[in-house]
């Protein structure tokens, strides 16, 4: 098994651990895909990114509702991520998906967040 390496990467993140989150990813052949198809594919660009972009994030809280390990190479971890914008806390449900190397590292993190924007449906407009 993987010897819980996405809980540590997780509690890494919101603690600003950044020795400790590092020692979670692989050091050659790490990607991070992100929800906007940004991808940060080393290591130390990915951890560099998080850790300036962090201590940005005013009322950044995560909320872990499970982790789930499927087999010896693959798990993904359902939470939410809240943050403050204009005063207000926005709250995204996220579905992370990893990839672990065969030393229990992770090699791959893709990040899926569920949308908020409204959804337009054909009328009789569209019709015409």
């Amino acid at each position: 098994m993987s010897d819980g390496v996405v809980e540590r990467y997780l509690g890494a993140l919101v603690e600003g651990d950044w020795s400790t989150f590092a020692s979670c990813l692989t050091d050659d052949g790490f990607t991070r895909v992100g929800p906007y198809g940004d991808v940060y594919s080393t290591k130390d660009d990915y951890v560099r990114f998080l850790s300036d972009l962090m201590p940005t994030l005013r009322g950044y809280e995560m909320d872990v509702t499970r982790v789930t390990y499927t087999g010896e190479s693959r798990a993904f971890a359902e939470l939410s991520e809240t943050v403050e914008v204009d005063g207000t806390p926005l709250r995204t449900p996220e579905c992370l998906t990893f990839e672990l190397a065969g030393d229990g590292r992770i090699r791959r993190v893709e990040v899926f967040t569920q949308s908020r924007a409204p959804v337009r449906r054909p009328g009789p407009e569209a019709e015409r």
